[in-house]
C-alpha cells in the first residue's frame, strides 16, 4: 500500500529518516515522498515535495549504480551535511571545539577504485554494484574517477574473460601510479601455466605497471610509485592508499601543521609513509606499522629520497601491543592514522604518556570521537576539527584533529 511519509533528517549512511524509523534512500530532509513500506524501508519512492537542496545527479548511472548515495544533494548540503555528522558524533561524548572549512576534492579526482567483474558468454561484465544488489552497472562514464582510471576499465573486463569464473566475481583494484596502472586482482582462477602465460602477455598489451593475481606478482614492468613529500613509494599491492591525491595533500597539510616544530615524531599506523615521509623533512620520525611489507616499502622509499631526516620503523600491531607510555616519552608529537575502528587501546596509553601533542587522522567520526573523549579526559585540548571529504556524494567522512596538552611544550 503506497502512503505519504516526511523525511525528517539523514542518517550516517546517507538515507533519508522518516518516523519509525522508516528509511528512504536518496531522499533529504523536508521531503515528503510516496512508496510502499516493506519493513523499515521504503521502496517505489516518488518525491512529491522536493527539497530545495535537490539536484539532479550528473551521472547517467546514479539511478543503477551503488557508487554514489548523494548525487541527488547540492555540493553545499553535503558539505554542511558531513560537518555536521562529526559535530554530532563529538556531542555524543560531550565534546565541542573549532570545525575548520570542509575541504572537498574535486569531481573525477579517485586515483584508486576497486571494479566488481563478472564473466558473461560473450565476455565480461565490469562496473560498480547497484544499491544493496549483486547486480553489476557497467560504467560508460564515472564522475568520480580520474578518467585515466575510467578508461582503464576495459582491462579489468579484459582480465576478467582471461581468468573469471562465471560463477563469481572478481574483485580488480585499478590504482593510478606514477609508473602507470597498478591492478591488483582477487576471487579469479588459479594460476596454472597457460594462466599465468595470458596474464602475463596482458600486461604487456595494456602497457600495466604492475600485475598481482590473488597476491601473487605475476609481473612488474615498472615500479609503481607514488610520492609521499620529496619520496617515491612502491607500496606493496592493494596497500591502504588515500582515495585522491588532493585528499591526500589536504590531510597532510593538516598533520604538518599540528606537529610543526617537534623534533621526534611517532607516526602510528603509518601504512607506506604517507606522513611519516612529509613529515621527516623537518622531523625525525618512527613509523609503526602492522603490515610488514608497508614498512619495507616506507623504509625502501626513505633510502631513496635525499635530504631527509632520520626515519625508523617498526613491525608492530598497535591494537594489541599499543606502544607503551615509557617508549612514547621519547617523543614530542604523535600522529594516529588507524583504521575505521580506531585506535582506542593505543589513546589509553598516549593518555597516560601524554605528549605534547597529538594529530589524529580519522575516517569514521564515531570511533574518533570516543578515542577523543579519552584524550579530553585526559586533559588534551581539542582543539580544532578539518572535515576532508575525498568521497564525494558518499556518506563516507574524514577528518584531521588537533589535540594539544594545555602546559606542556
Amino acid at each position: 500500500m503506497t502512503q505519504d511519509i516526511t523525511i525528517l533528517r539523514l542518517g550516517h549512511q546517507g538515507d533519508g529518516i522518516a518516523e519509525g524509523p522508516i528509511y528512504a534512500p536518496r531522499t533529504l530532509p523536508g521531503e515528503v515522498v510516496s512508496g510502499t513500506v516493506e519493513g523499515n524501508q521504503l521502496i517505489d519512492i516518488r518525491v512529491k515535495t522536493p527539497s530545495e537542496d535537490r539536484v539532479k545527479a550528473p551521472c547517467s548511472h546514479y539511478r543503477s549504480c551503488g557508487g554514489c548515495q548523494l548525487q541527488h544533494a547540492s555540493d553545499r548540503f553535503v558539505a554542511d551535511w558531513k560537518v555536521e555528522v562529526v559535530r554530532n558524533a563529538l556531542a555524543a561524548q560531550g565534546l565541542n571545539t573549532l570545525m575548520r572549512p570542509i575541504h572537498t576534492s574535486p569531481e573525477r579526482s579517485r586515483r584508486r577504485a576497486t571494479i566488481a567483474v563478472r564473466r558473461t558468454k560473450k565476455g565480461a561484465l565490469a562496473g560498480f554494484h547497484g544499491r544493496a544488489s549483486e547486480t553489476i552497472t557497467e560504467l560508460l562514464d564515472c564522475h568520480l574517477l580520474e578518467p585515466e582510471l575510467t578508461a582503464a576499465i576495459p582491462v579489468a573486463k579484459a582480465l576478467g574473460s582471461l581468468g573469471g569464473s562465471r560463477k563469481a566475481e572478481l574483485a580488480v583494484t585499478l590504482t593510478l601510479s606514477d609508473a602507470g596502472l597498478d591492478v591488483s586482482v582477487k576471487g579469479g582462477k588459479s594460476l596454472d601455466g597457460p594462466l599465468e602465460l595470458a596474464l602475463a602477455q596482458a600486461t604487456e598489451q595494456h602497457d600495466l605497471a604492475r600485475l598481482t593475481w590473488d597476491d601473487e606478482v605475476i609481473a612488474m614492468r615498472h615500479a609503481p610509485t607514488q610520492r609521499f613529500g620529496s619520496a617515491h613509494v612502491t607500496p606493496p599491492p592493494g596497500a591502504f592508499l588515500q582515495a585522491t591525491k588532493d585528499g591526500e595533500q589536504a590531510l597532510t597539510r593538516a598533520v604538518l601543521e599540528i606537529v610543526q616544530n617537534r623534533k621526534k615524531v611517532a607516526d602510528l599506523f603509518a601504512g607506506s609513509g604517507t606522513f611519516s615521509l612529509p613529515l621527516a623533512q623537518s622531523a625525525e620520525v618512527h613509523a609503526v606499522e602492522g603490515e610488514a611489507a608497508m614498512t619495507r616499502a616506507l623504509d625502501q622509499g626513505w633510502r631513496r629520497a635525499e635530504g631527509l631526516k632520520k626515519i625508523t620503523t617498526e613491525t608492530r600491531d598497535l591494537f594489541r601491543r599499543p606502544l607503551m607510555p615509557d617508549e612514547i616519552d621519547r617523543f614530542d608529537g604523535v600522529v594516529l592514522d588507524p583504521p575505521r575502528a580506531g585506535a582506542e587501546a593505543q589513546v589509553i596509553e598516549l593518555a597516560q604518556a601524554k605528549p605534547p601533542v597529538i594529530a589524529y587522522v580519522s575516517c569514521n567520526p564515531v570511533s574518533f570521537a570516543r578515542d577523543a573523549k579519552h584524550l579530553a579526559d585526559a586533559g588534551y585540548t581539542l582543539e580544532w576539527v578539518q572535515v576532508v571529504d575525498q568521497f564525494r556524494w558518499s556518506s563516507h567522512t574524514e577528518l584531521a584533529a588537533c589535540f594539544r596538552l594545555p602546559g606542556k611544550k
